[in-house]
Parts: C-alpha cells; sequence; structure tokens
C-alpha cells in the first residue's frame, strides 16, 4: 500500500513516550525513500508515454502518484523533523554530555547535529554576561525563593556572601543563603539544598 511506511515511521515516534528518542528507524527510512524513487522512476515514464503517444487516461495514475511523493516527503519530514527536536531538548535536559543509551539511539548524522547545536549554546551563553558568560540552562524554572538550605558536606572553609559577610562552612552545618552563590557548591559536591 502507498505511503504505509512513511506513516509507521511517524506512528512509531507517536508511541515513544515525550521525552524519550527511540532508536533511528535507518531501515524503514530507506524503504520509504526506495518507494519514492520507484513512484517517480513510474511517474516519469508515464510523463513521457502520456506526452508521446497522447494518452490522458495516464494522468489520474500520475497525480496519485505525484500525491503519494508528497506525503511520503512530508512523513518524512516530519519524523525527522521531530527526532531533532526531541535530541534539542535532550541537550537542556541532560546537558552537553549525553548518556551512551541516548546516543547509541541516534544516527551519525544526529550526533554531528547535536554537536553542532551544543557548541552554537556554548558560544552564544558565552557572549551574555560578561566575561564569565551566563549559563541559560541552569534554571529550567524560575526559583520560589532567591535564597535556600543547604547543608554542607564537606569541610569548605570561608565563603563570602554578597553583602561583605563570611560564613564558615563546615561539614554537617545548615545555613540559609543565596541561591545563585551556592549553585556552583552543590554541583561540586561541597553543599546540598536541604528540601523541608
Amino acid at each position: 500500500m502507498f505511503c504505509e511506511k512513511a506513516m509507521e515511521l511517524v506512528r512509531e515516534l507517536r508511541r515513544a513516550p515525550e521525552g524519550q528518542l527511540p532508536a533511528f528507524n535507518e531501515d524503514g527510512l530507506r524503504q520509504v525513500l526506495e518507494e519514492m524513487k520507484a513512484l517517480y522512476e513510474q511517474n516519469q515514464s508515464d510523463v513521457n508515454e502520456a506526452k508521446s503517444a497522447g494518452r490522458g487516461d495516464l494522468i489520474p495514475t500520475i497525480k496519485f502518484r505525484h500525491c503519494s511523493l508528497l506525503r511520503n516527503r512530508r512523513c518524512t519530514v516530519a519524523y525527522l523533523y521531530d527526532r531533532l527536536l526531541r535530541i534539542r531538548a535532550l541537550r537542556w535536559e541532560y546537558g552537553s554530555v549525553l548518556p551512551n543509551t541516548l546516543r547509541f539511539h541516534m544516527s551519525a548524522e544526529e550526533m554531528e547535529w547535536f554537536n553542532h547545536y551544543k557548541k552554537s549554546l556554548a558560544t552564544y551563553m558565552r557572549s551574555l554576561g560578561g566575561d564569565e558568560g551566563l549559563d541559560i540552562t541552569q534554571d529550567m524554572k524560575p526559583p520560589k525563593s532567591l535564597y535556600i538550605e543547604v547543608r554542607c558536606l564537606k569541610d569548605y572553609g570561608e565563603f563570602e556572601v554578597d553583602d561583605g559577610t563570611s560564613v564558615l562552612l563546615k561539614k554537617n552545618s545548615q545555613h540559609f543563603l543565596p541561591r545563585w552563590k551556592c549553585e556552583q557548591l552543590i554541583r561540586q559536591g561541597v553543599l546540598e539544598h536541604v528540601l523541608s
């Protein structure tokens, strides 16, 4: 049946839960492209025959094949574009290094696109916020408060806050500090956010 393989590619993505990336279906895509090539060659042959022999009865068949070609193209582009959107979302969710399980599901071209997107995003973030840049992937949801309660996991020493006061970060001590000052130490494993 015409366009069934292309529709199966779209159904495959629709069945996958949001935020997950199914394995790249190279065989399915190749079958769709082979079908498109066969349809195009049949159309070329019929168009030449319709022109030379003046056979108008071939026109509906030619139009039907052409519509099938357009539908296959639309489904293929939708499949590839949806995968790129999912890969872009993975960059924001996981950061610049993807887990191996996700990389295994990507084609070589998708990995190349991901690396290019990652570099473009890093260049843009470096261009913001002065010398250090601005990490726009940090707070995906706005924080509820500017201050958070943190527990010190290891001895760190003195830590200076914006207002000039110093806080001694000793193991197992708890503090109420500005969120943006603590985030780097939380990522380093010096502090942990205490959820109350």
